[in-house]
């Protein structure tokens, strides 16, 4: 390539994505701040001319608890731990009939506001927030996920999902094939570091050190972007680990981090691929949208002086498609 991309992509899922960890009675605030957020994230890519990828759990297309069973599909994850299975609260008062009464776990109204800003691409995150690493699924339950997640988005929004994010980053080779046949083009796959290829204690602690130094020694986008199984393989770089308070004093050097890797990539034209839930602005919100407009602005400094250019994770596959292969 001539120039770097600034790949963007977000995981968006509300409670869907931690309800076995989230208490809801003692969340509603976070997750009402993160719906209040994302139009202003919106009017921030925007402003910046910001294109991104929101990998959406298919539930939230939902308008009301019928709609979502009835694109239910009849084959469900079998996990072993069936904490995972989110099927269990449907029939549960966790979750509301509507979006009006319940918006922690229906979002129609915030996927038009994406589709309506320009440059955004509506990705999956599977229907059901899927685990394709746990212990009691397999290759066709994943399946009847992907179609269920497809078909709901072509029925309400007239639109097939090009894209994939897997749930809790729980990238499974094997399936790709099955995200192909379901109509993917772009999988985002983790980091190529030792770090993230396991969830053991010394391994968490390394990846939580790595936002603030370069433990690994690894520069941005040193994994290229390839292609298996026509699916375009987009690795991620950096997890944009929030503003904390706790963290006051260490923000700077978080920050100081990704400006380094973005303009690394940006001088050896390759990719510098970020990503985060949009939850996770969910405390500290004011600040947090202030830490991400400053990335944004750096972003525009590395455009004007060397091409940087913004993609979502499907133009990166439709310009792949086009150069036949050409990637980084």
């Amino acid at each position: 390539m001539t120039h770097g991309r600034f790949v963007i992509s977000l995981d968006f899922e509300l409670h869907w994505g931690v309800a076995e960890l989230f208490d809801l009675n003692k969340t509603k605030d976070y997750f009402e701040a993160t719906r209040k957020s994302i139009p202003q994230v919106l009017s921030l890519f925007t402003k910046y001319d910001i294109h991104a990828t929101w990998a959406t759990v298919g539930f939230l297309f939902a308008k009301d608890k019928n709609e979502l069973l009835s694109f239910s599909p009849e084959e469900k994850p079998q996990y072993k731990n069936q904490e995972l299975s989110y099927y269990n609260m449907i029939d549960s008062d966790i979750v509301g009939e509507d979006e009006l009464s319940d918006p922690y776990h229906y979002a129609p109204s915030l996927i038009q506001q994406i589709l309506e800003t320009k440059g955004q691409e509506l990705a999956s995150h599977t229907f059901a927030h899927y685990y394709c690493t746990e212990t009691g699924q397999d290759k066709m339950q994943f399946d009847a996920d992907l179609k269920s997640a497809q078909r709901i988005s072509k029925a309400k929004f007239n639109i097939e999902l090009k894209s994939l994010v897997f749930p809790r980053n729980q990238f499974n080779q094997e399936y790709l094939e099955i995200a192909r046949s379901n109509g993917i083009t772009s999988v985002r796959t983790n980091p190529d570091v030792w770090f993230w290829k396991g969830t053991k204690m010394h391994m968490r602690l390394a990846r939580l050190a790595d936002i603030f130094l370069p433990i690994a020694g690894r520069a941005a986008g040193k994994k290229k972007a390839h292609s298996e199984n026509g699916v375009l393989l987009l690795p991620a770089d950096r997890f944009l680990r929030p503003y904390r308070r706790s963290e006051k004093l260490l923000h700077a050097l978080k920050f100081s981090r990704i400006k380094m890797e973005m303009k690394s990539a940006a001088q050896n034209n390759l990719d510098y691929h970020l990503w985060w839930h949009p939850h996770n602005f969910g405390y500290d919100t004011k600040e947090n949208l202030q830490y991400l407009e400053d990335i944004l602005k750096y972003y525009s400094v590395l455009k004007e002086k060397y091409d940087f250019r913004s993609y979502s994770m499907g133009e990166c596959a439709g310009e792949t498609e086009n150069n036949r292969g050409d990637v980084n």
